[in-house]
């Protein structure tokens, strides 16, 4: 099994999201000796913002794109192909301003792609990344998965809905919650979360057994 691991915080060490999709990630790979593991950490190596040569270029033939074209284009490129050979995706990010932080943004429009991962048919669009499992860690001082809150959280939504269109349905969340309210509930936020974590884990082990 081939897992990618995307971190997005700016928090660096301090971030709740990159530790708990880290030892997710890691703990899968210590489960089986043949998992390899690719990091792509958007805070360390960020992605460009699409701009004008990005939007011209995917749609320019390979020969007759300019060299800002080409170079844009094949980060897209470099992005699409790690996506395509994972079969696990462990994506995490921090809950800023009620959304995803914006270099997770930035590396759904790299993976966003008319052609490469989706495509339009007689019976509409149709995502082309399919068969892969998706976790999704998300670290929020608050509490959004339940109560008055709930309305304010477009985080989850928009990134089940934008895999959901790309092929990727089978897709699980690990909410590191209320992480703004204190030490103790950081300690039970993040304990909640490695528990789900070794869950996950052992289901892999198991299903791996049967």
């Amino acid at each position: 099994m081939s897992i990618l691991l995307v971190t997005s915080s700016p928090r660096g060490a301090a971030s709740h999201s990159t530790r708990i999709a880290t030892e997710l990630a890691e703990k899968l790979l210590a489960a089986d000796p043949s998992n390899t593991l690719v990091v792509r950490d958007l805070v360390a190596n960020p992605l460009p913002h699409i701009d004008a040569d990005y939007a011209t270029g995917i749609y320019t033939p390979v020969e007759a794109r300019t060299p800002r074209q080409a170079e844009v284009v094949g980060v897209s490129d470099a992005v699409l192909d790690e996506l395509f050979a994972a079969d696990t995706v462990i994506l995490a990010t921090g809950f800023i301003n009620f959304n995803i932080s914006s270099t997770l943004k930035s590396w759904v429009d790299h993976i966003a792609r008319s052609g490469r991962s989706f495509a339009y048919g007689e019976n509409g669009p149709k995502g082309l990344v399919t068969g892969k499992k998706v976790y999704i860690v998300l670290a929020s001082g608050g509490i959004y998965s339940e109560g008055a809150a709930v309305q304010f959280d477009h985080a989850i939504p928009y990134l089940r809905g934008v895999l959901g269109f790309l092929g990727m349905t089978d897709v699980d969340v690990i909410r590191i919650e209320g992480v703004g309210m204190g030490p103790d509930a950081v300690t039970a936020a993040l304990a909640k979360a490695t528990a789900k974590v070794n869950a996950v884990v052992a289901s892999q082990q198991a299903a791996a057994a049967a």
